[in-house]
């Protein structure tokens, strides 16, 4: 499947012709099961052999009917060239910077105008800049986009590991580099697909996480289990490196299959950690030994933690390990336990106490053991700096939206770097030299408004769901926008895994608000806002909270006059797509229309796939019967009804997604288009060349942005013309 472009000019017509023949049909094989006593249809199971030849051509004629009709959009070129500009317009963009002793810095930047993210070093400010990776030539060469994935210096900074994958497939082999010639050492490791790649002390020697090599035929779910941590020395070959650590290798620990750990350093200490998750919660395993038993033919790990503990973050510094935890704490706390004394968990002393409002987050060691953390509050983040005997201080006072701390994984400065972020202003990279003092810019990231920028204002609420509770939700529009007329306002959520919506600007969004729309971001049930129990109160038996919150933020938007149903949008992306999906199907009157970007939308299903496994300790299992009644309550697809005016929907995928099965979209698209009596159009946006959106180029992300945009304004009569309605298909049984 091609690479998707935005359609010239001459197409138009045929274009609007296919638009107007409507989508292809999609063939009925409904399969049965009776679970738990209750019988489930699945009317298009036939669409999850997705390499099957039927299936192919199927996604192939919905991916093209879903460009005719985005090809006929009266807004859709104006916006993607609006949203050029203005990504042009906003300078270069650096993300993940690594500092280290020396000053030298590591950082991936994608250059205004460029697709990608390249990987560049210098030293210090005032150094030049040399590009180490670049994913374009790659890409250029081959003709498919390549991406960066993770990346990791050394200790000494001399040499460098990183993850590189083609076509968003996440699909990463671990390279090493010579950082002073650029030189490669050694071949490529295959199926390292995780960032859980960390240097000995002495950068010598590296571990990584490797998935097995299945053979041909294997299950999809046997791919994250019985994965191997492995040591291997720089540039050696990978078939000599030494198995460290795993359900294969500690068979005395009786670690789970799915068990996925990360070996990790500290440059500071002689202790070395396994920490061990499903790649999906934060909790897992966490186990300690002597770096010196690298040398011996058996490591004697010992366990300071297990899954109850609630430990979702570990730093080691020196004999110290610290652990934050939500058990007994659900706004967090950090605890430290003595290494060198034998120490475990149960013997850990609290260091940074569970805080009475916010909630407590990551922690950077700095220079001589100091501790910065990030407390969270609202969609903004702070970060603190604790010491002994003194009150936690801000390291950025005055400074408007979040600041989050950029790591300083050896130790090794006096002063803090924290990355800024507003809802309103664009990120900036500022040094911190205490909280005595205001911060400074270090001119690392120039990120500027784009000109022609309207004054945009925020406001941040508590919205009454349908039980009561206050959910937050942010509202960005137009400093000089009334509410006498109802403007196109975008509700986006989420709600999982504990993660939250932070305060962020997003220049591209800019051609969405001038022309008066609202954007409005809801911290649902499911994330983790105000905690581990706001995020519990989203999780397995709870998850209809996440929907009933977004539910409730709609009914808001439009009772304070924002919008109405005929110019209410929402959307979801991933986790999202529970979000999003069952909003839709249990209050189908009140969106116009909706966005499922490559969204979980078969609960039921998920389970048998690749990644689906991994996510039963967040959303459960079918096997389970009171789990099983939750999925079928959170499942979009089994959830949809025959006869039921739905909005217009706009389903997104990448082909090549890891994480949620290009079938879940083309099974919830298929039953829509059946289902829905609106006659709005229901549309599978597919793009051959992308996965779940990581590694997405610059040039993807603006054509899915534009089609966003564009499709919202055409379902809420605002675009400047109209364009033909889709034909929905015959319904299913």
């Amino acid at each position: 499947m091609p690479l998707r472009k935005i359609p010239l000019a001459a197409t138009l017509l045929a274009a609007t012709l296919s638009a107007l023949a409507g989508p292809p049909p999609t063939p009925v094989h409904d399969v049965t099961q009776v679970l738990h006593g209750v019988t489930v249809h699945d009317p298009y199971r036939d669409l999850e052999d997705v390499k099957s030849a039927a299936t192919q051509d199927w996604l192939k004629a919905q991916g093209s009917y879903a460009d005719s009709v985005l090809a006929t959009m009266p807004e859709r070129d104006a916006l993607a060239k609006r949203i050029d500009e203005l990504g042009r317009a906003t300078g270069d963009l650096i993300r993940e910077v690594v500092r280290l002793p020396g000053d030298q810095l590591f950082y991936l930047k994608r250059e205004a105008g460029h697709a990608q993210f390249k990987l560049v070093t210098r030293n210090g400010l005032s150094g030049a800049e040399r590009v180490l990776v670049d994913p374009e030539q790659l890409a250029q060469a081959k003709g498919v986009p390549h991406a960066i994935n993770y990346f990791v210096p050394s200790w000494n900074g001399k040499l460098l590991a990183y993850g590189m994958s083609a076509g968003g497939s996440e699909d990463a082999s671990l390279y090493v580099m010579d950082v002073a010639s650029g030189k490669a050492l050694g071949e490529p490791v295959p199926r390292v697909h995780e960032g859980l790649v960390h240097w000995t002390p002495d950068s010598r020697a590296l571990s990584y996480n490797q998935i097995r090599d299945l053979p041909a035929g294997s299950p999809p779910t046997e791919t994250f289990l019985d994965t191997t941590v492995f040591l291997l020395q720089a540039g050696a070959e990978a078939k000599t490196a030494k198995p460290l650590f795993g359900p294969l290798v500690n068979k005395a620990l009786k670690l789970d299959r799915l068990d996925v750990a990360g070996v990790t350093f500290d440059p500071s200490s002689r202790y070395m950690l396994a920490r061990t998750t499903d790649t999906t919660v934060q909790e897992g395993k966490l186990f300690v030994a002597p770096v010196a038993d690298l040398g011996k033919p058996q490591i004697g790990w010992r366990q300071v933690s297990a899954f109850d503990d609630g430990v979702t973050d570990v730093r080691l510094f020196g004999n110290t390990l610290y652990l934050r935890t939500h058990k007994g704490a659900p706004r967090g706390r950090w605890l430290s336990l003595d290494l060198a004394k034998g120490q475990t968990v149960a013997n850990a002393k609290t260091v940074i106490d569970e805080p009475s409002e916010g909630v407590l987050k990551g922690l950077v060691i700095g220079k001589g053991g100091t501790l910065y953390a990030e407390l969270s509050r609202g969609f903004s983040t702070r970060t603190w700096r604790y010491a002994p005997g003194q009150a936690p201080a801000d390291m950025a006072p005055g400074r408007v939206g979040s600041t989050f701390t950029i790591d300083d994984p050896a130790h090794a400065f006096a002063d803090v770097w924290l990355l800024s972020s507003a809802w309103t202003e664009p990120a900036r990279v500022l040094r911190s030299m205490g909280a005595d003092k205001p911060p400074v810019d270090t001119g690392l990231l120039q990120i500027r408004v784009p000109p022609g920028t309207p004054a945009l204002t925020v406001s941040e609420v508590m919205v009454p769901s349908h039980d009561g509770v206050q959910v937050p939700l942010a509202i960005i529009h137009r400093a000089d926008m009334k509410r006498d007329v109802p403007h196109p306002t975008l509700l986006v959520g989420y709600g999982a895994y504990g993660l939250s919506m932070e305060a962020f600007f997003n220049p591209r969004s800019v051609a969405w608000l001038e022309r008066g729309g609202v954007l409005a971001y809801a911290n649902v049930r499911g994330s983790g806002a105000l905690g581990e129990e706001w995020h519990r109160a989203g999780f397995k038996t709870t998850k209809p909270n996440t929907w009933k919150d977004g539910i409730a933020s709609a009914k808001y938007l439009i009772d304070k006059g924002y919008a109405t149903t005929k110019t209410l949008g929402i959307w979801g992306t991933s986790a999202g797509g529970i979000f999003v999906g069952r909003a839709v199907t249990e209050a189908p009157d009140l969106f116009a229309a909706a966005i499922f970007d490559v969204g979980m939308m078969d609960t039921i299903r998920s389970e048998e796939s690749a990644n689906g496994i991994t996510n039963i300790s967040e959303f459960g299992t079918v096997k389970d019967p009171v789990e099983f009644k939750a999925l079928l309550e959170m499942s979009t697809y089994h959830q949809i009804r025959d006869g039921v005016a739905y909005p217009a929907v706009m389903l997104i995928h990448g082909i090549n997604d890891p994480r949620v099965d290009v079938w879940q979209s083309a099974k919830a698209g298929a039953r829509l288009q059946a289902a829905s009596t609106s006659g709005k159009p229901v549309l599978l946006r597919l793009d051959g060349q992308a996965g779940h959106g990581v590694g997405s180029t610059a040039t993807q992300q603006a054509s899915k942005l534009a089609d966003v945009y564009a499709f919202m304004l055409w379902q809420f009569g605002q675009a400047t013309s109209t364009t033909a309605a889709a034909t929905p298909a015959p319904k299913s049984p």
